[in-house]
């Protein structure tokens, strides 16, 4: 019996390698049937999300083609032999240069060329400079000498990146003034012929950034400027879209029961009440556009000093109001008991508080779209000014003193929300008439007709009672149809006899 256990064990532990080594082989057996179709439904994917990206805006596919063209053209310097001649191995800065200049923007293509061509040019007259002080020193101190200046120069240079305006608009230029600097300077201790290597590798960098810009603004060309104009707009016309259908969202929430209570409503079935989200990230966005914008020369309706920065005033505004909706929208789905009294009581100016906020942003950015005067959105903040104090009198009137103050707390943050709403889109109205006064909107169309000339009465006439039957209740109106201090009489050779009309009622 004991001889027989050693020899059970035995077989068992080769019966379940024998299993493992089977399983192992079906789950690679599977693996490999199913290899073509994983694949194929990776590739499906990945053309779907391409398709996409090209779909979403059709101008990275002409961006991908206008590099790829001005690549093309500075390689010239490589395939035609004249060329390849006069700038030799220094050609393929030129590649160089349209590979790392080339921005989607025009403004971004500006800003890193003339970064690179004016920061190449600075730092080797001043690495040729330091090379002819340096050599004043003799063999032994031109070493030191040109240590101490590379030194000294980037430690400075390296410290002007930290100014906020200049990371902003030349860290570029910085960082290729030190990278230049310290090349040609270090470079010039071994290479005889300095000053034909930086010519020659100046005018390959000038050739290469000419071309990006000669392909960027020629070919369908993508304005910063005109991008930041329209993200503006579009982030003022969300906010709108959400305050004009906010009341009505709330109070019907909030007024309507079913069997199990409250109903809730769904924000991802609407798209107006989830759109101011994008709203609160858009900050660098805007910087960066606002930066490159002034970069970029006359272009359409805008002139080459456009007060950009006025856009980023009205876009940290427009932030302001989109965090107070996010406050706000946090008390549409909200399972809270409100008292129905104090909420029936600022029902009405607080959904017209709402909704002139809401239609004055949109004039707004209708005016900033067509870059006319906003004056026809001071109607709707004054109408949501007036809501206000409709909705203090409406508390002051009607004091609620036997209901609890917990019930009343939700509307009321709601109300003082609207109420901060309504004070941020009066200062946006005050930025968007700054911007049209610095940019010379256009002016906006006048009436046909002047309200302040009354219009002429068409006709004139006289009312008459007569005592008619028994119930005495019959008038005659008498109605002239060309009376003689109308117009028309007065404009006439001849007057006309008067036309009458009696009418009984």
């Amino acid at each position: 019996m004991q001889s027989c256990q050693p020899s059970s064990s035995l077989a068992m532990e080769i019966e379940s390698a024998n299993q493992e080594k089977a399983r192992s082989f079906t789950r690679g057996w599977d693996w490999l049937k199913a290899f073509p179709c994983k694949s194929k439904d990776k590739v499906i994917r990945f053309a779907k999300s391409i398709r996409k990206l090209g779909h979403d805006d059709p101008r990275r596919v002409i961006h991908s083609l206008k590099v790829a063209l001005a690549l093309t053209l500075v390689s010239l310097l490589y395939y035609c032999r004249t060329l390849y001649d006069g700038f030799g191995v220094a050609g393929m800065w030129a590649v160089l240069t349209v590979v790392v200049v080339f921005e989607f923007t025009v403004g971004g293509t500006l800003s890193k060329s003339l970064n690179r061509s004016f920061a190449t040019f600075l730092a080797g007259a001043l690495g040729v400079g330091a090379q002819h002080l340096a050599r004043l020193f003799g063999k032994k101190g031109e070493p030191i000498v040109l240590g101490f200046l590379v030194f000294l120069l980037a430690a400075a240079s390296t410290f002007t990146r930290f100014f906020p305006r200049i990371k902003a608009r030349y860290d570029y230029g910085v960082l290729i003034f030190i990278l230049t600097f310290s090349m040609v300077s270090v470079s010039g201790v071994r290479v005889v012929e300095l000053l034909d290597m930086a010519h020659q590798r100046l005018s390959t960098i000038i050739i290469g950034g000419a071309t990006c810009i000669v392909v960027s603004m020629c070919i369908c060309p993508v304005w910063a400027g005109e991008d930041l104009h329209n993200l503006v707009t579009s982030n003022i016309e969300k906010l709108a879209s959400y305050l004009v259908g906010f009341g009505d969202e709330y109070f019907r929430y909030k007024s309507e029961d079913d069997e199990e209570g409250k109903i809730k409503v769904s924000n991802s079935d609407k798209p107006f009440l989830q759109g101011y989200r994008s709203v609160l990230n858009s900050k660098s966005t805007e910087d960066s556009m606002a930066n490159l914008a002034r970069w970029e020369p006359r272009h359409g309706r805008f002139g080459f000093r456009h007060p950009w920065k006025q856009y980023l005033k009205i876009g940290a505004i427009s932030r302001q109001c989109a965090y107070h909706i996010e406050a706000l929208n946090s008390y549409i789905n909200s399972n809270i008991q409100v008292s129905e009294e104090f909420q029936s009581k600022i029902q009405e100016p607080c959904t017209k508080m709402s909704e002139e906020s809401g239609k004055a942003l949109r004039s707004l950015a209708s005016a900033i779209k067509t870059m006319e005067d906003p004056s026809s959105a001071k109607i709707h903040v004054e109408n949501s000014k007036t809501a206000i104090n409709e909705l203090k009198f409406a508390v002051k009137a009607n004091p609620l003193e036997k209901t609890n103050l917990l019930d009343i707390v939700p509307a009321a943050t709601v109300a003082s929300t609207l109420i901060e709403i309504v004070k941020c889109v009066e200062k946006l109205s005050e930025a968007v008439h700054e911007l049209a006064d610095l940019a010379h909107f256009k002016p906006a169309m006048e009436p046909t007709v002047s309200p302040e000339k009354p219009q002429p009465l068409l006709h004139r006439g006289t009312v008459n009672p007569v005592l008619h039957g028994e119930n005495n209740n019959h008038i005659i109106i008498t109605i002239d149809a060309n009376p003689t201090d109308s117009p028309e009489t007065e404009k006439s050779e001849a007057p006309k006899p008067s036309q009458r009309q009696d009418l009984v009622v």
